[in-house]
């Protein structure tokens, strides 16, 4: 495996960000008041929908902006805010751009060991073509950039980014532009070479699976705040609110009213223990591996609408007429064994223990609720 400073792990940087403001002239607030540490050796993945922020703080990080209030620190060391300003080419960080920033001009070796001046030109040539070979471009480096795929850009300014062994790595939707299969293998090259290095990384994301693969942990932004971090796995489970659970996969969720030791739902009666301390009428979610169909015709009578294969499921999408009258709309995922059709009955209900209720208030969220 290639660690990122010539066969030996560099060294990594703590990041600390406190208090991180940035209102633009036009008056837009692209932060607010944000708190978020990454530990050194750390992959901390940023996700939320666009305009969240996530880019601004980013550049933030990188020197590119400079905040409007807040502190940024690198291993302890004030880089920005409190009236110290460190600039870019000072901080140690390497940083992948959305749009690549690749120069026209270079040829792609010389992109890619345009950070290596500090190294003797056969030296510097040599680290540039090794970074080519593990990104999977092995005899480009004589090429300029407007003879490279969009993805082929990508990787390049992805092997610039680790050439130089950042003490922290940046990332700003580094597989946006990657087909499918070549983005699965370049996102777990990326994931192995970061934890075998421990090259402390801050990783923007939209793709949820992305952040499942490569991320430690998680940090979901909206509105320019942190509404949510923690383990990937552990968000999509507790998602703290409906905009959280959409942010990461499919959700079904639910109106609940707490009845002794469950919930009332338009599904009927969920047990529960958390309704014990709820005193009022909460959001439930349910996420469509958490339904299942029973054969013995309990659970709510459904109409299923549409089956979509999906390798070993099926993705069923169903109506259902709550409990109160009220239409209803859900998914679930069924084994592929499962032979359903447009207009079959089933009886759904929540697999036991799979209720989650949603803490946070969450009106603006986007997407389909449980109900119509």
């Amino acid at each position: 495996m290639i660690a990122t400073n010539g066969g030996k792990a560099a060294a990594v940087y703590k990041l600390e960000l406190s208090g991180l403001t940035k209102v633009y002239r036009s008056g837009v607030v692209a932060l607010a008041d944000v708190d978020l540490t990454a530990e050194p050796g750390e992959v901390l993945a940023v996700a939320g929908e666009s305009g969240c922020g996530k880019t601004t703080l980013l550049r933030l990080v990188a020197g590119l902006e400079v905040p409007d209030g807040g502190e940024i620190r690198l291993d302890g060391r004030t880089v920005a805010g409190g009236g110290t300003w460190v600039p870019p080419e000072s901080r140690g960080v390497g940083m992948v751009f959305q749009d690549f920033a690749l120069f026209p001009h270079l040829r792609v070796v010389d992109n890619v060991a345009f950070g290596l001046a500090h190294l003797p030109r056969n030296e510097r040539r040599g680290r540039a073509e090794h970074f080519l070979e593990m990104v999977g471009l092995a005899g480009y480096g004589q090429r300029y950039a407007h003879q490279l795929s969009g993805g082929q850009r990508q990787r390049v300014a992805l092997a610039r980014a680790l050439a130089p062994g950042p003490r922290i790595l940046l990332l700003d939707e580094p597989f946006s532009n990657l087909d499918a299969p070549l983005k699965r293998v370049l996102r777990d090259e990326l994931g192995e070479v970061l934890r075998e290095a421990g090259t402390t990384a801050l990783l923007v994301v939209h793709d949820a699976d992305d952040v499942l693969v490569l991320a430690d942990r998680v940090a979901v932004m909206r509105a320019g705040k942190v509404t949510q971090v923690g383990q990937p796995d552990d968000v999509y489970r507790h998602p703290a609110n409906e905009y959280v659970a959409r942010l990461f996969g499919e959700a079904n969720v639910l109106a609940g009213d707490p009845v002794g030791e469950g919930f009332a739902t338009p599904l009927g009666f969920v047990p529960c223990a958390a309704a014990a301390t709820c005193r009022q009428s909460v959001r439930l979610c349910f996420r469509p591996e958490d339904l299942q169909i029973c054969a013995d015709g309990s659970g709510c009578l459904a109409v299923v609408d549409n089956v979509r294969p999906r390798g070993l499921q099926n993705r069923v999408q169903v109506r259902f007429q709550g409990a109160d009258g009220s239409p209803g709309r859900l998914t679930l995922y069924t084994g592929a064994d499962q032979r359903l059709a447009r207009g079959d009955q089933i009886f759904v209900r929540p697999r036991p223990g799979c209720v989650h209720v949603l803490r946070e208030n969450d009106a603006g969220a986007t997407g389909t609720t449980g109900r119509s």
